[in-house]
């Protein structure tokens, strides 16, 4: 069974490529608002509900020459899947989150969903942009299927979603259970402990600073907007320390295990906790299970999620509770164990993956 990867590349446009990328984006967010403005008129006036179809007919008598058509197709399918997401949380009873308008430097990419680009060797061809100079770190593998451009700040970048087929590895035969923490970043039942690198916190008083001298500045001037990209770039600097972390240990966990046992965490629910919730995203426990899970399935290892209920509570030896707080670190049992609590948990944790009945989820092939 195959499988979707993407790849994400940095692209080195001319200045008039530049001016090209930048005047396809600015046509693309008029077409995704004005879509948005037609749906939203005609449900108000006539009651009638668009479709994608019925929007993509009237695509020929628009003034939108200089960009690709599959493009422009592309943003109506946005503006569609972003009614359909609305509709469905409407009926899920969850909040609806009406489509907004995008404003300038909130609609920052737009795709190739067929044709219309070529890449060779360091090479990219975009219809109606051009060839831009591209820098393909690693090799792509698979079949390309969709182009997208995305602007970041003042960078350009290519990312290509690929269909390969799964790159199995060779079985180790050994099974781990995961805790997640915020003193340390994950325990694994083997005592193994990966240190939580914090990079948000560490960043934390360089960032107040150039916020602060970001809210001085006048609105509208050009000195608030040059500040205002030195705070987004300190903020990009963190993302990819962070994500750069992420992809190491999730591929250590992949390459030396060949099941993988977490907590079926509701992390949405856990953020709400305004003491925790600063320190939880910056731990982006969230992100290192998906990145565990997507390498699991392309190597053929398994990933799976159990109940967290009081796996840091119960003795990992004999069974019984023992109550403690959050500020307790150390398990202590009156049958003489006395271990790590997250240690300890993370044991549960795995005792309860190879138990079939307190599975919850599994991922992989």
């Amino acid at each position: 069974m195959s499988i979707i990867r993407t790849y994400k590349y940095r692209l080195y446009p001319t200045k008039i490529q530049r001016e090209k990328l930048e005047s396809t984006l600015d046509g693309c967010r008029w077409l995704y608002n004005t879509a948005l403005e037609q749906r939203k008129i005609a449900y108000k006036r006539c009651g009638i509900s668009l479709n994608y179809y019925k929007q993509a007919g009237e695509l020929k008598d628009l003034d939108l020459k200089h960009i690709h058509s599959q493009v422009l197709q592309d943003v109506l399918k946005r503006v569609d899947k972003a009614f359909q997401n609305f509709f469905r949380r409407v009926k899920l009873g969850e909040k609806p989150g009406y489509p907004r308008f995008k404003g300038y430097g909130w609609y920052d990419s737009f795709t190739y969903p067929q044709s219309g680009f070529n890449l060779t060797d360091n090479k990219l061809k975009l219809s109606k942009i051009g060839t831009i100079k591209v820098k393909l770190h690693r090799k792509i593998k698979g079949t390309i299927k969709t182009c997208t451009i995305k602007r970041e700040l003042n960078n350009w970048y290519v990312c290509f979603a690929c269909e390969v087929e799964p790159m199995l590895l060779p079985k180790t035969n050994k099974v781990i259970g995961v805790d997640m923490g915020l003193e340390k970043f994950a325990t694994l039942s083997d005592n193994t402990m990966i240190e939580n690198p914090k990079y948000l916190r560490k960043s934390e008083s360089k960032l107040k600073c150039e916020q602060r001298k970001l809210s001085r500045k006048k609105k509208g001037s050009n000195q608030r907007k040059k500040q205002r990209e030195r705070v987004a770039k300190l903020h990009r600097k963190i993302r990819n320390q962070r994500t750069d972390f992420l992809h190491k240990e999730s591929k250590k966990l992949v390459d030396n295990y060949d099941v993988i046992v977490f907590e079926d965490l509701q992390i949405k629910n856990m953020v709400k906790n305004h003491h925790l919730a600063k320190s939880i995203s910056d731990a982006s426990w969230s992100k290192f299970i998906e990145y565990t899970t997507y390498k699991a399935e392309n190597a053929g290892k398994t990933v799976k999620f159990v109940n967290p209920r009081n796996t840091s509570q119960i003795c990992s030896n004999c069974g019984l509770t023992v109550k403690k707080s959050l500020a307790v670190r150390l398990h202590k049992c009156t049958c003489g164990l006395i271990l790590d609590r997250d240690t300890n948990a993370a044991i549960n944790i795995l005792r309860l993956g190879t138990n079939q009945g307190g599975v919850t989820a599994v991922a992989g092939l």
